[in-house]
This record gives structure tokens, C-alpha cells and sequence, in this order.
């Protein structure tokens, strides 16, 4: 009788999560913005590095996760979009409104960059136009 069939390959397989089976991904690759952020909420300005890397493995695997069901609510119409993830945490308030709030603040950026980018582009005609005369 063999040993192996069945039992450690049925568990082995059933305890593979998708993203641990397609990519293999590099610990600890948040670790500097994490100590910020956890120091931030209250944490050591050093926290642990095992607190580090616990904290980023939850991240990872929630963001993670979320990302995954946002793909199978826009795979119904091909594609993926900023309303899948607002819809799939629709029911926590504050983390919807702090989402919204951040999209906002986000446009509000791109406006501001374009303006800023124009701005430099007529600067820089004038600026070459001052060289020439």
C-alpha cells in the first residue's frame, strides 16, 4: 500500500491559496511604510519585525483577497474598476468614505498636475522665447 496517496496531497492541495500557488512574492517589501504607519497608530517608532512582517502578511492576503472578488464582480463585464472594490466594501462606512474621500483628493492631484504641467510648458515657451530676442 502507498503511504502517500491521498492523504498529504489532498491537504496539501486544499491548503494552496491562488496566490500562493501563481507568485511567489518578496517579503518584507512594505516594511519601512509599515513601521511608519503602525508607529502612527501607536506602535514603537521600531516595532518587531515579526509585528512587521505579521501586520504586512495581513495586508497582503486581504488586499489580496479583495482584488480577487473585485474580479469576479467585473468579470461580468470584462473588466475591472474602481466601483468593484466600492461596491465590495460598501458595507463598512468609514472605509467607504475614507475610499471616496482618497479617489477625490486623487483627481483633485491629476487636476493639479495638469495645471502645474501647463503652467511649466508656457513658462518654458516664454522662457525660450526671451533667449531668442
Amino acid at each position: 500500500m502507498n503511504s502517500n496517496s491521498g492523504g498529504p496531497s489532498k491537504s496539501k492541495a486544499g491548503s494552496l491559496q491562488p496566490s500562493e500557488t501563481s507568485f511567489k512574492r518578496k517579503r518584507g517589501v512594505f516594511q519601512k511604510e509599515l513601521q511608519h504607519m503602525m508607529y502612527g497608530f501607536g506602535d514603537d517608532p521600531n516595532p518587531l519585525p515579526e509585528s512587521v512582517a505579521l501586520v504586512e502578511d495581513i495586508i497582503v492576503e486581504y488586499v489580496t483577497d479583495l482584488v480577487h472578488k473585485a474580479q469576479d464582480t467585473g468579470s461580468k463585464r470584462g473588466k475591472l474598476s474602481v466601483e468593484d472594490f466600492l461596491y465590495l466594501i460598501r458595507k463598512d462606512m468609514p472605509k467607504l468614505n475614507r475610499c471616496t474621500e482618497l479617489l477625490s483628493m486623487n483627481e483633485e492631484l491629476k487636476q493639479a498636475r495638469k495645471v502645474f504641467e501647463s503652467d511649466e510648458e508656457k513658462l518654458r515657451k516664454v522662457f525660450e522665447a526671451d533667449e531668442e530676442s
